[in-house]
C-alpha cells in the first residue's frame, strides 16, 4: 500500500485545486496537492517537501482533517503495486514563498462550494465531501 500526505491549503475563503497535467495519469482531473511518502518520512514532511517540489511554498502543516484508504482498480496495471493507497489529508494552516506552478496542468483558489464543480479525482472525492458538508474553510475535527 502507498502513501500519500495531501494538503488542502486555505487562503481567505477560497481552497486550492490542482489540475493533473494531460499526460499524467488520469489526465485533467482536480485534485489536492501532495504526493507519496518517500522511506522514512512522516506525511507531515512528505507533504512539506511535495509543496516546496510542486508549488514553490514552505508550507506550515496543521492538523490531520482526514485519513482514508482507497483503492483505484486500474492503477495496478499503470505502476507498480496494488492500487491501494492510504491517504493523509492536512490543513495547510499557512505558507510563504511565492507561489509558482510546477507540477499541475493548472491551478485555482475557488470558494469551497465551487470545488463541486470541478471533475475531482475519484481518490479526493471523500475529503471534498467532508469538507463541503462542513460547511466553511476551516474545518475542526
Amino acid at each position: 500500500m502507498k502513501e500519500v500526505a495531501v494538503g488542502i491549503l486555505f487562503r481567505e475563503d477560497k481552497v486550492l485545486a490542482g489540475q493533473r497535467r494531460k499526460d499524467a495519469a488520469y489526465p485533467l482531473k482536480w485534485e489536492f496537492p501532495g504526493g507519496k511518502l518517500e522511506p522514512g518520512e512522516t506525511p507531515e514532511e512528505a507533504l512539506r517537501r511535495e509543496l516546496r517540489e510542486e508549488l514553490n511554498i514552505r508550507a506550515e502543516i496543521g492538523q490531520e482533517i482526514h485519513r482514508q484508504e482507497w483503492v483505484y482498480p486500474d492503477s495496478g496495471r499503470r505502476s507498480k503495486g496494488d492500487g491501494s493507497f492510504r491517504v493523509f489529508y492536512f490543513r495547510v494552516t499557512a505558507f510563504t514563498g511565492e507561489m509558482k506552478n510546477r507540477a499541475f496542468e493548472r491551478i485555482r483558489w475557488l470558494p469551497l462550494p465551487n470545488l463541486i464543480q470541478l471533475d475531482f479525482l475519484e481518490g479526493n472525492r471523500e475529503a471534498l465531501e467532508i469538507l463541503l458538508r462542513h460547511g466553511h474553510a476551516h474545518p475542526e475535527t
